[in-house]
């Protein structure tokens, strides 16, 4: 296997929603990272071999009884230590200073003074306010010996401190979300010039070096693996293909949730174009049996997961020496299933890694599992995927079964794969489609009258999502034109059987999920 020499740097999580974020933002600088739970063992902290540490926020306060809180020792390791809000607190807490519930809490838009142009604010402008994104009840009464105070607001005396001697950087916002002006810039000055790391993290050596690790992972076995033609899974296709050709064997199975025309288009890509094995199972009957009667979103996923499985081992039996199954999981899916004290909240099963059996008669083959979805995009670039493979927006891996809310039928399904159709026909018509993270349609569970021509309706209603994102880890509603929800509005009550009324999502996640199951 060839060596991938590249630099790392180790987020600890406490806790914070957008810990992610922090990861993002270090490897949008061409710096790996990874993000662990906050008590992981200090032998695996130095194992990991981290040019620098981040320690993340928290819901928690560090006084609590029950606070997350890692192995102290880190302090002793000469590695290059920066925290963030609750990872503040606790480097304060930890060395000897004190933090307490504050009167004036911040929430928000915060300017900052920077008294100390320490290395975190290299190239700052000392004279101008520099604006940051708070969100904190406690706050550092008195710092540690061998601190200083590097910024400050007018709400929060110690915002930044360091500890230059020992290597030790503390901010008490958040940089790593884009409401913090030059926040990036805060995080490279960290990574690049305290952590002295090098810019050697690109998707080029990624798959150079996950074409090694399947090839000797996989051995002298074949791979399953799960297509269902969007992004994730295509690309996993292309580069365990380019790892291993033919004994990827690629499976496509209609679970009857797809959208319209969807199976079709799979194995015209893939069986024409890419020229790639494949094997289509018509198994919607049998998932559709399944739900019947089935309401529960949680139930559904874990239903649908499952259900996926079975069909994979029973179509396992029919191949020779297969070992391993490979599917097209990425970070947040990863870090949105786990569920440790101090960790962040479970906001879902994923559907990629909820709902699986404990027992399974092939391992698990996860290439991007480590990666977010920007990252897989460009390896389907270098791949040479087309572009608007590439750039499909993200779908669920349940499929319309948790974009139909209630009841599952194949009225339903049909009725919502014609409403979604017009949706996605006519945000490309409008050259939106790229400017928007998803946009899709989501059937409703209610009815309302209606009025067409002289008759009286009463028939279901559907909702249009359209979000902007980054990552999916936080997502606003997209300020589509009237004009264009004008026409959306008009040919799905006009052209689809069964709705008569049509509302627009204007949710942002958080508090909402960008799936409405």
């Amino acid at each position: 296997m060839k060596n991938f020499d590249y630099d790392k740097i180790l987020i600890l999580d406490f806790g914070s929603q957008v810990t992610q974020l922090i990861a993002r933002r270090v490897r949008e600088a061409n710096v790996y990272s990874e993000i662990h739970p906050f008590d992981v063992s200090l032998e695996f902290i130095k194992n990991f071999n981290a040019k620098g540490i981040i320690l993340s926020g928290s819901p928690s306060s560090v006084y609590d009884d029950n606070a997350p809180k890692m192995d102290e020792s880190i302090f002793d390791l000469n590695i290059p230590i920066l925290g963030i809000c609750y990872g503040m607190q606790l480097i304060a807490y930890s060395l000897g200073g004190s933090v307490e519930s504050s009167e004036k809490r911040e929430y928000g838009r915060a300017e900052i003074d920077i008294i100390d142009n320490s290395c975190l604010f290299k190239g700052f402008d000392k004279n101008k306010k520099n604006i940051v994104w708070m969100s904190h009840g406690d706050s550092i009464k008195s710092i540690p010996e061998g601190f200083s105070v590097t910024a400050s607001t007018a709400s929060t005396k110690f915002c930044a401190i360091s500890n230059k001697a020992k290597n030790i950087y503390a901010l008490q916002f958040h940089p790593e979300v884009v409401h913090s002006e030059n926040g990036i810039e805060i995080i490279k000055n960290f990574i690049f010039n305290i952590c002295n790391c090098s810019a050697n993290w690109s998707m080029g050596s990624f798959i150079d070096y996950q074409v090694d690790l399947i090839r000797k992972t996989v051995g002298d076995k074949n791979v399953i693996l799960g297509l269902s033609g969007g992004v994730d899974s295509s690309v996993a296709a292309l580069l365990i293909h380019k790892a291993i050709g033919d004994k990827l064997r690629c499976i496509f199975v209609n679970n009857g949730l797809l959208r319209k025309n969807e199976a079709q288009n799979v194995i015209d890509m893939f069986e024409g174009k890419l020229a790639i094995n494949l094997t289509y199972v018509d198994a919607s009957d049998k998932f559709l049996s399944k739900l019947e009667n089935i309401t529960d979103p949680e139930e559904k996923r874990k239903i649908i997961g499952f259900e996926f499985i079975k069909v994979f081992e029973e179509e396992a039996k029919k191949q020779e020496n297969v070992g391993f199954l490979a599917q097209g999981t990425l970070y947040p899916d990863v870090i949105e299933s786990v569920s440790l004290r101090g960790s962040s909240d479970v906001i879902k099963t994923h559907h990629n890694v909820g709902g699986l059996p404990d027992k399974m008669s092939f391992k698990l083959l996860e290439p991007f599992r480590e990666l977010f979805k920007d990252e897989v995009r460009k390896i389907g670039l270098e791949l040479k995927l087309p572009n608007d493979m590439v750039y499909r927006h993200p779908f669920p891996g349940p499929g319309l079964g948790v974009r139909i809310l209630g009841s599952i039928t194949k009225d339903r399904i049909k009725t919502l794969q014609d409403a979604d159709a017009i949706v996605q026909e006519e945000i490309k018509k409008a050259g939106l489609y790229d400017s928007v993270w998803q946009c899709f349609a989501v059937l409703l569970p209610v009815k309302s009258v209606g009025v067409m021509g002289d008759n009286r309706t009463y028939e279901e209603v559907c909702a249009i999502r359209a979000v902007e994102s980054l990552d999916a880890m936080t997502a606003d509603w997209a300020k589509l034109p009237y004009e264009v929800l004008g026409i959306m509005s008009n040919r799905i009550i006009n052209e689809v059987v069964g709705i008569n009324r049509v509302c627009y999502d204007i949710s942002s996640k958080p508090p909402a999920t960008i799936e409405w199951e």
